[in-house]
């Protein structure tokens, strides 16, 4: 199949004040259309600036990337943010509809597009609250329907659940995991968590401690749908979770000297 994103060499370099910082060195990957693939690495190796440089937010130093774009009326990628996500001034209905209405879709679909991913998500009753009436992990369910509503070509999270609390983390995972069924959009997640990686991806992408490189990869073959009480029984998968752990681990040792 195809690539959907495909990069060749990329290398971004930070100056500032007459030094320089390698953020991410010659990095190649391709991901397929439908992929859910993950990215896991210790902090600092430039997890989530790769994740910038793919939305626009931010430029490459060196080698190139290419999104394929399929229909020519749909965004090419959203981007869901750890945190800080929502647009405190709408309501959940707006902020849900935000990306619509900004490309000026006819106004009852915008409508059914929005009321649909707010019952996915479990808001509708939510509607026409405001974000400081939520909770942080209310907050993410509307980064997460607006994303999915806006219909992009690619998504890019930077570890939407990481500040969430176990029980609303494997919620939303699942929610998460029924949208992405139904819609087979193709995802590139970051995630510092190796239980994580393992319930969602397709793939594991392994990166190096700075300056970050791909350096290995890890299928995940266990048939879908998961639960996280499958993937923490099977014996096969706690294997993998040991080989990551152990990848980890020893990149944060190197990195240290």
């Amino acid at each position: 199949m195809e690539a959907k994103i495909s990069i060749r060499g990329l290398t971004k370099v930070f100056y500032k004040k007459g030094s320089s910082v390698t953020a991410l060195h010659d990095i190649n990957m391709d991901i397929k259309d439908g992929e859910f693939v993950c990215l896991l690495g210790p902090s600092g190796c430039g997890k989530t600036t790769l994740l910038r440089i793919l939305a626009g937010l931010e430029s490459k130093s060196i080698g190139d990337f290419t999104i394929k774009r399929g229909e020519q009326d749909r965004p090419l990628q959203s981007m869901v943010f750890q945190e800080r996500g929502v647009i405190p001034w709408l309501t959940v209905e707006e902020n849900v509809a935000f990306g619509l209405k900004m490309r000026h879709l006819p106004k009852v679909y915008v409508k059914e597009r929005t009321d649909y991913y707010l019952s996915k998500v479990g808001l509708d009753r939510f509607a026409k609250l405001y974000p400081k009436e939520l909770s942080g992990g209310m907050k993410q369910r509307v980064s997460i329907a607006r994303a999915f509503a806006n219909d992009p070509e690619i998504l890019l999270m930077d570890e939407p659940f990481a500040a969430l609390d176990e029980q609303n983390k494997f919620i939303l995972q699942e929610e998460l995991l029924s949208i992405w069924s139904e819609t087979k959009k193709t995802v590139l997640f970051i995630t510092h968590s190796i239980d994580e990686a393992l319930l969602l991806s397709d793939r594991i992408l392994l990166m190096s401690s700075q300056p970050g490189k791909i350096v290995d990869e890890l299928v995940v073959d266990m048939p879908r749908p998961r639960k996280m009480e499958e993937v923490r029984a099977d014996s096969a998968m706690a294997e993998r979770f040991v080989q990551v752990w152990k990848h980890l681990q020893d990149e944060v040792q190197g990195s240290r000297g």
